[in-house]
């Protein structure tokens, strides 16, 4: 009996030893696509993406695809700026129209309505009588707190169903030219061509049905084919459908990590699962850099990054400040392997109530060739050491950082 309970007991240990061997042996990308696919994502291969690196290549790439449109342009961003950049794509869109070109855009009401330069009726009524369909997801009304979320904050464009867009950037000229209040306006975007580009569709026509009530299915709307050799999953956030998919990205990207994480994302209020993710990513001693804006275009948020910022370089953190401006892009780095670019800002509005879309790519060329750009965006960085953090931090903003972050829930 003993030598029974011995060989049992002996087994069990093999067990484990071969299930622990099998975990330190699975790759971060393999570990992060396994997961996600757990939650539903679907990874499709046979894509080609182009990284944007600026707003200067992004519409330029993509007003260049627009002119080219045969069949329909459709287009969903949290809101359309009305300014020389918008009306240029207007203009662009008028003449697609007149070849027959379908064209239909959605825009989100509170994006619009807290825009300084909104897209008003009168805008829309002359867009609606060039043919353009153009609407406006959940408008603000009275008693105007219905809106308060979830927002629709995703940006996609998909053109003739084979190339889509999406990435960072909303219609703006500040993206070219910047701000007065915040300076330069960086931001990035991405290109896809491939089987990915169907599910940008998908999650488009999905709502344009809840907005419009038209259903579209017709197979031209779904014309993606193989373009390439990169790996990608699209990950949807949806209140009440996919709540969490992009808050359990994070943690297991984080919790993942082997060698390196390298982030970008401009309003770093992490719910507390992602900071605790964050914290235990540092602490086991992976390289963690993170670049954060000097200037920002939301009250209170400087000392709340701040606050978290030195949280986890006391943790091992490596961090990184953008002297031109606001860095509003939302991408993450991890090992050289994977990467995303996307919508998701990392403050629980986006993590638990807004409508989110982030592209996954499990690629190192992509994923490198967005290292060389992070690394090239650092030399115009200071790089934050206890000097420059005692510098940083007054007593007033450690107070105000600290009471921020205590409202993390609504930031």
């Amino acid at each position: 009996m003993t030598t029974e309970k011995n060989r049992s007991a002996g087994i069990v240990t093999i067990l484990f030893l071969l299930i622990s061997l099998y975990s330190n042996a699975q790759t971060s990308d393999s570990i992060l696509v396994e997961g996600m696919r757990e939650n539903g994502i679907t990874f499709s291969h046979g894509n080609d993406v182009h990284l944007l690196m600026s707003g200067k290549d992004k519409f330029a790439d993509m007003f260049e695809v627009i002119r080219q449109a045969k069949s329909s342009i459709h287009m969903e961003y949290f809101n359309f700026r009305n300014d020389s950049i918008a009306n240029l794509l207007f203009d662009i869109l008028r003449e697609k129209r007149k070849e027959g070109v379908e064209v239909r855009c959605l825009f989100d009401g509170f994006g619009n309505d807290s825009n300084n330069q909104p897209l008003k009726k009168d805008h829309l009524t002359k867009l609606h009588n060039d043919s353009i369909e153009i609407f406006e997801f959940d408008p603000i009304r009275f008693p105007w707190v219905n809106h308060i979320w979830p927002r629709d904050h995703r940006k996609i464009v998909v053109i003739d169903g084979e190339t889509g867009y999406t990435g960072g950037m909303n219609v703006a000229d500040y993206y070219l030219v910047g701000t007065e209040q915040v300076g330069e306006w960086r931001d990035m975007h991405c290109r896809i061509q491939g089987p990915a580009v169907n599910e940008l569709q998908t999650i488009f026509l999905r709502m344009w049905k809840r907005v419009t009530g038209e259903e579209l299915s017709d197979p031209k709307y779904f014309q993606a084919k193989p373009a390439g050799n990169k790996m990608v999953g699209i990950a949807n956030r949806e209140p009440r459908t996919s709540n969490e998919i992009m808050r359990r990205f994070y943690v297991k990207a984080l919790d993942s990590a082997k060698d390196s994480v390298k982030i970008v994302n401009p309003y770093f209020a992490p719910t507390s699962s992602v900071i605790k993710a964050l914290k235990r990513c540092a602490e086991r001693g992976v390289k963690m850099d993170i670049l954060m804006s000097s200037k920002y275009d939301v009250p209170l948020m400087p000392e709340v990054v701040l606050y978290n910022m030195r949280k986890l370089y006391k943790r091992g953190a490596h961090i990184w400040r953008y002297r031109p401006g606001f860095h509003h892009s939302k991408i993450m780095m991890v090992d050289g392997k994977y990467c995303t670019v996307g919508s998701t800002n990392l403050d629980a509005r986006s993590l638990r109530y807004d409508y989110e879309i982030n592209a996954l790519i499990i690629d190192p060329e992509v994923t490198n060739e967005l290292q060389d750009k992070f690394i090239e965006d650092t030399k115009k960085c200071d790089y934050m050491t206890e000097e420059e953090w005692k510098k940083s931090r007054t007593a007033w903003k450690k107070f105000k950082g600290w009471f921020g972050h205590l409202l993390t829930f609504v930031l």
